[in-house]
Formats: structure tokens, C-alpha cells, sequence
């Protein structure tokens, strides 16, 4: 991997006084139960500032992290990755505080964003059991990169990949993408790197090639899955097909950690290019791009088959990397935005006007569990969703849907956006979570079975993961700093309730 030394954007000196009184503000004591810490990029360093204490640091010219100061607790100073793993642990501390949280790579994290020409002036990191009142009081949260909410899932399967079970390692969603390019064996660059501006790095101690490499590659996302659950459900018995992909190759135990923000769309791009949010331009959910001076708005229904247009020029996908090697190889991106050098694509219908049919109601449809489909309008929408997703993946696979024949796919991608709307609403230990793996598990088992009904099974490789955690939330943490920032007269443009921004109105 080649190091990129990049500029960080820092607070404009014009807005300095406004940010200044914005920190005095959100590091006020009283905002201590819903914000764990501020970070930004100022005077030639990146800082992260907590109530009791920050921290300041940069990177050299190797791009590794210097500390430069520690004032009071260093907010960050825990960033062990095995803390909490485990549902027994998770749920004996629910809501820890920064003292018991861990922040894996934080440094890391912190820098890439402000990378960005488009990053805030400040980032707020909400706290572990903050419950976000503005968005109807999930029960379920994401954002933050404490360890809970950024631990995604990750087991790697199949042909060239070691059979560990799940083992007590670590990993980055960054790296997921070099290591399924190492897998396939695409073309590298003169660099060495799979992907253009590539962060992650190839895990080759979970592959194994003695055997050849797989002629084709299977991955699936399961959207805002807690690691803990659908390991426990994966030993249990719940999810048999994800027990049967662990079985056949390696689960991360710690995790494989998101990027900041932890975040739906940024880090479904940072899994198919290995390029961190502020170096591959789909920087939140939600932001304010100063280079265009407007909103820029991703996860919506409406903008979801135009997520890609902010990516930054010479970012690859793996869907790229692949046609790069194989020209006349297929690929497939099912119900996935980040779909750019795929060759089927759910949105390419989308984008051409011809909106595949949609069931008006999940009732009868399989592998749907009608006890949650009633009560609860995401979990209706999300299961007809995932049902469509699971026909256009078993139909090309079959190599036949919507009066289109389709070769066998080198690479395919499915996204299942069910446990997300699930763990949300119930929260990552509910009874609402668990079905929502559990029906997924079965999708994912309709998609296995027409694998093997081609009779390639033995030579494909597989991926299972999440964009990021999910951590339950204090219902009674309740709050908003906007609040706070109004009431004190300041003027903060609060992008996805995390990016600060001064001086737009």
C-alpha cells in the first residue's frame, strides 16, 4: 500500500471565534450525557477534545501518528479491538461510558476525515447511549466510532480461504476490498495496490491459495448488523447458512471496524473501493460540499441510484478493478448504490425508468416474519425490498431474470437492508433483531442454493459483512446540542447530526 500524505482542512480562521464558542458549549458538562467528544483539524494538527480531557496529533511524513499533547484523559486513549466482543459482555455494559468505550484506529479515523475538502469544521461524536430523539427515538444506533457501533461483522468463506472459524482477530472494512481483489486475483497496479488510492490492506493471514484461487466471488451485506448478535445466532443455530459460511472459512471475533463517520453510505463505498469516506468523496449520509456550496444527500429512496456521482475522480470499485482484468467478465451489484463497473445493477434500472415490480405487501412472500411485518412499516418495506433483492440474485445466478439471459458473474454483490430497519427500531438484542437475522439467513440461503444448483459451489469464495454496528440505546438519553448551539447564539449548520459547519447559512 502506498502512503498518500494528505492536507487536512482546518477550520477556517475566519470561523475560528464561532468554533471556539461552539466547543465551549458542547464541551459544557451538561451535554456530557449525549456528546462523548468533539474532533477537528486546526493549527497543523488534528485534536480530539472531550469533557475531561483532550488529545492533539499528526501524521509524519510515513503517515504514521505522532501525539503531540495529552491535556486531562486522552479521549481516545483506549482503542483496543477485543473490548465488549462477546453478547454476554456487550449486554452486562449497554452504554458505556468513553472511560469503559474503546476507539479502534482513532487516530486514523479522525485524519482521513478531515482529508476531505468537504469535511466539517467540527464533527460531534454522540455518546454510546445517546437515543436520538430527532429520528424517533431508535433503539438501535450507529455513527459513533466507539468499538460497539463501528464492530461490523465480517466472515470470509469458501475457496482459498483458511477454515479458522471465528477467530480472535481484527480487521478493517477497508480491507475487505484488496482482500476479495487478492482472492480473485485481480491485476494489480505498478504500486502493488488492487485499487486505485487504495487504503486497506490485503488479509492474507485468513487466505489460503495452495488450492487455486476461486473463479468466482459471492458477497453479501447484511446493513447495520451487530457482530456479537449474528455470531450468537450463527452458534445457536438461528442463522444456518451464516454458520455454514464460518464454518467453511473465517469470522473476524473482534470485528472488522468502519470508518468515521459509521455511517451507511460512506461505508458501503469504503467495502467496495478500500478508500476511507474523506478520501473517496461519499462522506456521510448527509453533508455540505463547499467545492459545489450545496446539501449533498445520499440515503434516500430518492438519491440511492445517484449515491456515487460525489465519488472522487480514480476511485476504483472492485465491480472496476474486475473489468480492468477480465474485460469480458460479468459482475453483478444487487440492491447496492455503490455499483459503479457493474455490469447488472438493481439501479441501473432505476436510472433508466424501469423500476423492477415491487410487491405491494410482504404478506405471503417467504422467509418473512409477519409477527414484525404488521406493527412495523420498515420492516414490511425492508423485507419486500430484500425479497426482490434475493429473485434478482438467485435469477442471474440462474442465469435468467426479467427475459434476460446472464453469463455466470466472476464477482456478485448483494446488499440486505431488513436487519438494519430491524436492530434500528428493536435495537440490536430485541426479539424485532433477531428475526430480522433470521430471515435474512434464509436469503442468503436461497442465493447459496442457486450457486450450487449451477454447480460452481466448490469454486467460489464468499463475504459476508456489515457497513457497521449497531449499539442499543439509553431511551431515557435523550437531547440535542443544536439546542444547546441555538439557545448560546451560535450559528452551526448541523449536517447527518454530526458535521458542524460555520458560515453557511
Amino acid at each position: 500500500m502506498t502512503t498518500v500524505i494528505r492536507s487536512a482542512t482546518e477550520i477556517a480562521p475566519e470561523h475560528r471565534p464561532e468554533a471556539e464558542a461552539a466547543l465551549d458549549v458542547l464541551l459544557d458538562r451538561s451535554l456530557e450525557p449525549i456528546v462523548d467528544m468533539v474532533l477537528m483539524a486546526r493549527d497543523g494538527a488534528y485534536e480530539a477534545a472531550s469533557h475531561d480531557g483532550s488529545v492533539r496529533f499528526r501524521r509524519d511524513e510515513r503517515g504514521e501518528i505522532e501525539v503531540l499533547e495529552t491535556r486531562g484523559a486522552n479521549p481516545v486513549e483506549r482503542q483496543a479491538t477485543d473490548q465488549l466482543v462477546g453478547l454476554e459482555a456487550e449486554r452486562a455494559n449497554k452504554h458505556p461510558h468513553r472511560s469503559a468505550n474503546s476507539y479502534p484506529f482513532a487516530y486514523e479515523q479522525a485524519a482521513q476525515l478531515f482529508d476531505s475538502p468537504a469535511s466539517p469544521d467540527l464533527c460531534v461524536i454522540h455518546s454510546a447511549a445517546h437515543n436520538w430523539e430527532d429520528q424517533g427515538g431508535h433503539l438501535g444506533e450507529h455513527g459513533s466510532i466507539g468499538i460497539v457501533q463501528a464492530r461490523a461483522p465480517w466472515v470470509i468463506a469458501g475457496k482459498g480461504v483458511r477454515a479458522l472459524g471465528v477467530a480472535p482477530i481484527a480487521a478493517k472494512l477497508i480491507d475487505v476490498a484488496p482482500t476479495v481483489c487478492e482472492l480473485l486475483g485481480v491485476a494489480p497496479h505498478a504500486d502493488g495496490t488492487y485499487l486505485a488510492q487504495q487504503d486497506g490492506e490485503v488479509r492474507s493471514d485468513v487466505l489460503d491459495m495452495a488450492g487455486g484461487r476461486p473463479a468466482h466471488l459471492v458477497g453479501f451485506l447484511f446493513d447495520g448488523t451487530n457482530s456479537n448478535v449474528l455470531y450468537d445466532m450463527a452458534a445457536s443455530g438461528e442463522a444456518p447458512n451464516v454458520a455454514r459460511l464460518i464454518e467453511m472459512g473465517t469470522g473476524f471475533g473482534h470485528g472488522a471496524m468502519s470508518a468515521l463517520p459509521t455511517i451507511t453510505l460512506a461505508n458501503h463505498t469504503s467495502i467496495l473501493t478500500g478508500v476511507y469516506p474523506g478520501h473517496h468523496g461519499i462522506l456521510n449520509n448527509a453533508w455540505y460540499d463547499r467545492r459545489r456550496g450545496r446539501q449533498i444527500i445520499t440515503n434516500s429512496p430518492a438519491t440511492w441510484p445517484h449515491a456515487t456521482e460525489t465519488l472522487e475522480p480514480g476511485v476504483e470499485t472492485i465491480f472496476d478493478a474486475v473489468a480492468r482484468t477480465w474485460p469480458d467478465s460479468f459482475t453483478a451489484s444487487v440492491d447496492e448504490p455503490c455499483d459503479n463497473g457493474a455490469h447488472y445493477s438493481t439501479f441501473h434500472f432505476f436510472r433508466r425508468g424501469e423500476i423492477p415490480p415491487i410487491p405491494r405487501s410482504p404478506e405471503g412472500l417467504p422467509h418473512v416474519t409477519e409477527r414484525f411485518v404488521r406493527p412495523s412499516k420498515d420492516y414490511a418495506w425492508s423485507s419486500v425490498i430484500d425479497h426482490m433483492g434475493t429473485e434478482q440474485a438467485v435469477g442471474v445466478w440462474s442465469g435468467h431474470y426479467r427475459d434476460e439471459s446472464y453469463p455466470l458473474p466472476r464477482f456478485t454483490w448483494v446488499n440486505y437492508t431488513l436487519t438494519d430497519a430491524a436492530m434500528h427500531e428493536g435495537g440490536p438484542h430485541s426479539e424485532m433483531a433477531a428475526a430480522s437475522v433470521r430471515d435474512s439467513d434464509a436469503r442468503l440461503g436461497e442465493v447459496l442454493a442457486a450457486i450450487e444448483r449451477r454447480g460452481v459451489f466448490d469454486d467460489c469464495a464468499f463475504v459476508l459483512v456489515a457497513d457497521h454496528g449497531m449499539q442499543e440505546s439509553d431511551r431515557t438519553c435523550r437531547g440535542d446540542w443544536d439546542v444547546a448551539l441555538r439557545e448560546a447564539g451560535i450559528n452551526a449548520r448541523d449536517e447527518a447530526y454530526s458535521f458542524l459547519y460555520f458560515g453557511i447559512e
